[in-house]
């Protein structure tokens, strides 16, 4: 619990200061700051859908530390074998504590454990302030055991931010510890 609290502090007492240098913010609510964090996986339409479903909510809870909601299609495509009302997958939406708690494992022990990490894409942003991470292996979360995986799940992180714009996003992302392959090492 202090590491949580201390990714707060650090971003109440380095990041906010630094953006309001940088940017030439008058008020500390002008200061843009992590709003929520989305963490989707799906299944899709596998053969064993159930156990696929089942399997994706219980690695979920794990690593979000929160129950995940039972996602559903909302049109059937054929060529998929998909049909309408069908569960394919899961997510769950961190905001507060979790959310702080999620951030800092995220940045600081998952992503490093990725084969041959030279940082996130910096494209990834939406324009309005969010930026989407997908993540092809789930195993790289030290909440997962190897040997009791069935299935390797991909998943997308979405981080919401109350910026404005791509700029800001990744100031702020960049400032909390997310590791850009364009960042400057100093």
């Amino acid at each position: 619990m202090s590491s949580v609290t201390s990714l707060k502090e650090e971003y109440l007492q380095k990041v906010v200061p630094a953006l309001k240098a940088s940017r030439g913010y008058k008020n500390v609510n002008q200061v843009p700051k992590i709003e929520k964090i989305v963490v989707n996986c799906c299944v899709g339409s596998a053969q064993d859908v159930k156990n696929a479903l089942e399997d994706a909510i219980h690695d979920v809870t794990l690593i979000t530390g929160q129950k995940p909601v039972r996602t559903i299609s909302k049109t059937s495509i054929s060529n998929f074998k998909l049909r309408e009302g069908q569960e394919i997958g899961c997510k769950v939406t961190l905001r507060g504590r979790v959310m702080y708690e999620f951030m800092l494992r995220l940045t600081r022990m998952a992503l490093p454990r990725i084969r041959d990490f030279r940082g996130i894409s910096p494209r990834a942003f939406d324009g309005r302030g969010a930026y989407t991470l997908g993540i092809k292996d789930h195993t790289i979360f030290p909440e997962i055991e190897l040997d009791k995986i069935k299935r390797n799940l991909g998943m997308d992180v979405t981080i919401v931010t109350t910026a404005t714009n791509k700029e800001e996003t990744k100031e702020l992302l960049s400032l909390m510890g997310m590791p850009f392959s364009d960042r400057k090492v100093a």
